[in-house]
């Protein structure tokens, strides 16, 4: 499938800021499932810094802005090119040993509600079945937490989700990395974007799932959200521990205003 992205970031200040500093983890990854046919990354005004391909095998670049800042918009548009790999991460390079996402955040920290949880989604499992452990959980995640938009916010956790029974994609896999950690299963978040038709529920064009890793295989994509493992309509950018480490934007800024955010993104079929 032949996916093209348009995705655009707009800060506003309330006050001119002395300045802002930006990593940006905006560049598709290197997988056997997606090929980046164009893609570009605009920040006008904005000044290039290091880049640089982290542990986890993700694009990472730098940016500043001098100020006075009242406002930065950053654009980015392009087309990959898509496959369907089950959900298998393929030909994706990182230096990094699974069993470093081994451990909670602030985000993921699984409660006694999520222990409880994994443990009953795997009862039936037969041990050391980690790739249908992996799929009880998703499956458990699913039916648990409610595709509810609205009804969340960026720093929901885990727990606090699942004691309400509703989130968003970011909810359900901050939830799934908890489940996973409960049975010692390494479980990272991904961001990226989703394709979806016009007559599908899910709509959410940036989008967010997890990684379990399965031994014997690898990295093996997970969407609660969708009840499915990621397929060609999937657009991988980069992971992270949560949401707040895998964020395709990063930055702070200098100054004492406020901040406000607005953000539009589409993702669409190109016809072949």
């Amino acid at each position: 499938m032949r996916l093209t992205v348009t995705h655009q970031t707009v800060y506003r200040f309330d006050e001119p800021m002395w300045g802002v500093v930006q990593s940006h983890r905006l560049t598709p990854a290197r997988t056997a499932s997606q090929t980046v046919i164009d893609w570009t990354v605009s920040v006008e005004g904005g000044t290039s810094g290091a880049a640089f391909r982290d542990a986890a095998g993700d694009w990472i670049e730098t940016l500043t802005v001098r100020g006075p800042v009242t406002e930065i918009t950053i654009d980015v548009a392009g087309t990959v090119e898509t496959e369907d790999t089950a959900g298998v991460l393929r030909g994706h390079r990182e230096s990094m040993p699974p069993r470093a996402y081994l451990r909670p955040s602030r985000a993921t920290t699984p409660d006694a509600a999520l222990a409880a949880l994994a443990e009953k989604a795997v009862e039936k499992i037969a041990l050391g079945d980690t790739l249908a452990a992996a799929h009880a959980l998703s499956h458990a995640i699913t039916d648990a937490i409610a595709y509810t938009p609205g009804e969340t916010h960026a720093q929901t956790t885990a727990a606090e989700a699942l004691a309400q029974g509703k989130g968003v994609c970011q909810d359900h896999a901050h939830a799934l990395i908890a489940a996973a950690l409960c049975r010692e299963i390494p479980a990272r978040y991904v961001a990226g974007y989703l394709y979806s038709a016009a007559d599908e529920a899910m709509a959410e064009a940036s989008h967010a799932w997890a990684e379990l890793y399965i031994p014997d295989l690898g990295w093996v994509g997970f969407d609660p959200a969708n009840a499915c493992c990621p397929d060609e309509r999937y657009i991988r950018l980069g992971s992270g521990a949560d949401a707040a480490e895998a964020a395709p934007i990063r930055g702070i800024a200098l100054g004492e205003g406020q901040e406000a955010l607005d953000v539009s993104v589409a993702v669409e079929q190109v016809q072949q």
